[in-house]
């Protein structure tokens, strides 16, 4: 079958999970038609990294940001780093930010206090994010109410047709990914049925997240096919017009088109 142009809108390429073996896994992944790359960061100790890596792959594109789940990692310097890198480094969007409440012992007013801050110097610097949500989606909703950005990417979207509605009216697209490929997630292929193809990204998450025929082993952007497969089976379309029209989506909300 003919390779497809693909986007992965979210692929942890540059963690140490793919270091013994990056640039055959990036091949296979190029051969496959995944072509491009969104590598967001999840806490600052990894940014010079990543953006070196983005700088010398073609087709790598990075955002910036704090991850929810390591709250114990950030400090109030990585904030204004932030602020300084989203003013001089070219990047795609400001993420992986967002609520995480189905960790243990969240502290939800810390979470939030740092995602709004983020979304304020997204908003700054007129950048979409890259959003991170469990069970979280209407307080996450609120926040981008509260303080707009200019879309982005909500990420392994697993809300509700009403959230996802909110989501669409703020300028978001949906990822979907490896989750799909597994016949018991029902609910969630019933919402990639039922929702606009006009809001949908594709996503591995790799090296999480894995597609059901690789059950139980690393995620890789190769993979991504599967993911386009599995959500033209569930919509009963063409997987070259999903193919086209995800990765229009991807290209849209996060402005791949300049950056390209």
């Amino acid at each position: 079958m003919r390779a497809m142009d693909l986007i992965d809108t979210h692929c942890h390429i540059d963690v140490e999970e793919f270091d013994p073996d990056r640039d055959s896994v990036l091949a296979a992944a190029r051969a496959a038609g995944v072509n491009r790359m969104v590598v967001p960061a999840v806490e600052q100790s990894t940014w010079d990294g990543l953006l070196d890596l983005c700088q010398r792959e073609p087709g790598l594109y990075p955002t910036l940001g704090l991850h929810p789940v390591y709250l114990d990692h950030h400090t109030a310097r990585d904030l204004e780093t932030l602020r300084e890198k989203v003013r001089t480094t070219p990047i795609v969007a400001v993420g992986e930010i967002g609520l995480d409440f189905f960790i243990e012992n969240p502290r939800r007013e810390r979470q939030l206090e740092l995602l709004e801050i983020q979304l304020d110097i997204a908003a700054r610097a007129q950048l979409p994010v890259i959003l991170h949500v469990r069970k979280a989606h209407d307080q996450i909703l609120a926040a981008l109410r509260k303080h707009p950005v200019c879309g982005g990417i909500a990420h392994a979207f697993n809300g509700s047709l009403q959230q996802a509605a909110q989501y669409i009216d703020l300028g978001f697209k949906l990822g979907f990914g490896g989750m799909l490929t597994y016949e018991r997630s029902t609910r969630l292929r019933n919402l990639a049925r039922e929702l606009p193809l006009e809001a949908l990204v594709l996503e591995t998450d790799a090296p999480d997240l894995t597609v059901a025929s690789h059950h139980g082993e690393r995620n890789s952007p190769e993979y991504l096919p599967e993911c386009l497969h599995a959500l033209a089976a569930v919509r009963d379309d063409d997987p070259e017009a999903i193919a086209r029209a995800t990765t229009a989506n991807a290209m849209e909300v996060l402005r791949l088109g300049a950056a390209a």
